[in-house]
């Protein structure tokens, strides 16, 4: 992978989560590169459980955040942030923690390789308010 600049990560750390928000789909999968890879248990969750947890390509990914931000009563809910990310030029890190200032929120760890100011794997981790959420929408045996 290729180093990103310290302006590019902030953009992608600031971008992503305001199209997000904005469910902008146009603007957040212009964040990712054409071979990108998304790794989530939402992934497998909104499969039914039949499927993986990982989506390859910008147009899978697309779908995917089309369909599940478009969609009402997303389990997500709020979006709260510290303005905390860590990064060394080849990966971002971020938290959406569980307490925030108006109560728990789905708790989130946003993992992301970087190359060329661009997302290359995007991985998501949830913590215990996200997997409860996520939990009955589980079918079958994890594994």
């Amino acid at each position: 992978m290729t180093d990103t600049t310290e302006a590019d990560i902030r953009h992608i750390y600031e971008r992503w989560h305001a199209t997000v928000r904005g469910r902008d789909i146009d603007g957040l999968t212009a964040l990712y590169t054409e071979d990108a890879v998304l790794e989530s248990p939402l992934v497998f969750a909104e499969s039914g459980g039949g499927a993986s947890g990982i989506l390859r390509g910008k147009a899978a990914i697309r779908g995917f955040f089309d369909a599940s931000l478009r969609k009402p009563g997303s389990v997500l809910g709020r979006w709260y942030r510290t303005g905390t990310f860590f990064s060394d030029g080849r990966q971002l890190v971020w938290e959406y923690p569980r307490a925030t200032p108006e109560g728990d929120q789905v708790d989130l760890v946003e993992v992301m390789d970087l190359a060329a100011g661009l997302i290359a794997h995007h991985r998501v981790y949830w913590g215990w308010v996200g997997f409860r959420a996520l939990a009955p929408g589980l079918n079958g045996p994890v594994g």
